[in-house]
């Protein structure tokens, strides 16, 4: 029996963080080595231009984000490994179930209007983003998606686009089923009422911090004025964003780490988490390096994973459009 299909990805627009690792790519990892599922994991590169980037930066972004994939363990002999816009069934698809998808239910989706999505100027490809998205998701018959909350809402209208499109031209799509993971709340270090994001450098631990970057960053994390460890997400939301990130790392657990920093100030867990991170993607930091310099190998993991993913799509995309009477 052939195991179930497992697809996502991510988007290349810039250098990743811990909030991107342990929100996704820990995740990946893991489904990957669990040897459950054929799994397919992209560069979600026609997303990525929705934000503002010049053609140079975009083309050093995938790059850096492939070496990334393959720094934190994703293995091209276990998974799928390919760059969307290599794929032009993606936007081809898209267009089909453009065609299916109301407006009214892309301007529910909280994400768009989250970023500013009602704006004049908010481009057209941010507000249907999520149809491409169904595309990316339905092209494979993708049975399982792993998902946060926060994409929940894209991944239903993934479903509701396959019963949709099911029920008027017949049986084409699978209706994909989230596979909920729990995702730690990574939040920023300067500021724990916000998630960790690249807007916010001096907040933000990059997976490929140097060692004294990441201690500096730590450093300088607000903490509150009293002096006790102790997890409490309510009443001392900083200190338990920094034990969080020590126990999302090293397996502890929140009592365990209360325990461990019972006698200790503020400083020395500050020093105990940067040394955590620091060693924790050592290993990281030393194969992104050696993959820098080998950008051959990079690029052959993209040719193999495209050649696959273009091979299937292309079947799929070839189906629809017979079903809908546009095949040639």
């Amino acid at each position: 029996m052939a195991k179930p299909i497992l697809i996502s990805g991510i988007q290349p627009s810039g250098k990743l963080h811990l909030g991107n690792y342990l929100g996704a790519l820990k995740n990946f990892v893991s489904l990957q080595n669990s040897g459950r599922y054929q799994c397919f994991f992209f560069i979600a590169d026609l997303h990525s231009l929705t934000e503002e980037s010049t053609p140079k930066e975009k083309a050093k972004q995938i790059m850096e984000l492939v070496a990334d994939y393959l720094a934190v363990g994703l293995d091209p002999k276990k998974s799928t490994i390919f760059l969307q816009s290599s794929v032009p069934a993606h936007s081809e698809l898209a267009w089909i179930l453009n065609t299916i998808t109301p407006m009214g239910e892309l301007k529910r989706m909280t994400q768009f209007k989250d970023k500013g999505g009602e704006a004049e100027t908010t481009n057209v490809g941010l507000f249907d983003y999520p149809v491409l998205m169904a595309a990316d998701i339905l092209l494979y018959d993708s049975q399982v998606v792993p998902v946060g909350d926060d994409q929940l809402q894209h991944l239903e209208l993934a479903r509701t686009l396959a019963r949709k499109f099911n029920s008027k031209f017949g049986k084409t799509f699978v209706e994909p089923k989230p596979l909920l993971t729990e995702i730690p709340r990574v939040m920023s270090l300067d500021a724990p009422d916000k998630k960790m994001s690249k807007s916010r450098p001096g907040g933000c631990v990059f997976l490929d911090d140097s060692p004294e970057e990441i201690k500096e960053k730590v450093k300088r994390a607000v903490t509150d004025s009293e002096s006790v460890i102790r997890y409490d997400a309510k009443n001392k939301p900083a200190i338990s964003n920094l034990m969080r990130l020590y126990g999302a790392l090293s397996g502890d657990l929140m009592p365990d780490l209360e325990k461990k920093f019972q006698n200790m100030n503020y400083s020395e867990l500050k020093l105990g988490l940067a040394n955590t991170i620091a060693n924790y993607f050592a290993p990281f930091r030393a194969k992104k390096a050696a993959l820098r310099k080998q950008p051959k190998i990079i690029e052959k993991v993209l040719k193999a994973g495209n050649a696959k993913a273009q091979k299937i799509a292309a079947k799929k995309i070839e189906v629809v459009k017979k079903k809908i009477g546009v095949a040639k």
